[in-house]
């Protein structure tokens, strides 16, 4: 993969950036890892392999789904975009023009989305306090549960 290393020297590069490009890293990687369990549970032709396959494919893609939930947490940018298409009606295509014709007009677009309690909460940029530790005492990622949603 050509983004598994980074593209410029570490030492100009912040530890937020280099926080992002991890988990973005982490996404692309979980997100590969569900087609190749997906391919393998397809082409397989054991029952209980097959199941097993599928599985994995599942919690890779619970994975990348809270890889992705960090870096909305993280990045106004990710996060602005995530709420307009992510479960929006109608053509994928047509969502950005509708989304600024009533920007246009003052309007709220109706796909985009009010944060959720979690969002709210959470930090909008990496900030040096949540870069000292990447995980919990507990050694959770304080994503939150996927389950639950």
């Amino acid at each position: 993969m050509s983004s598994e290393s980074l593209h410029e020297p570490a030492d100009l590069l912040s530890e937020e950036t280099k926080n992002l490009h991890r988990a973005i890293v982490s996404l692309v990687e979980e997100l590969e890892a569900v087609d190749w369990y997906q391919q393998r549970a397809e082409a397989c032709t054991d029952p209980d392999l097959k199941a097993v396959l599928i599985h994995n494919k599942n919690e890779e893609i619970e994975h990348a789904c809270m890889n992705l939930e960090w870096l909305r947490r993280r990045s106004p940018e990710i996060d602005e975009r995530l709420r307009t298409y992510l479960f929006a009606e109608g053509p994928i295509t047509e969502i950005e023009a509708k989304v600024k014709a009533a920007q246009a007009a003052g309007e709220k677009p109706s796909s985009a989305r009010e944060p959720g309690p979690a969002a709210k909460s959470a930090p909008t940029a990496i900030s040096s306090s949540a870069t000292s530790s990447t995980t919990s005492s507990s050694g959770s990622l304080d994503v939150g549960s996927l389950r639950s949603r």
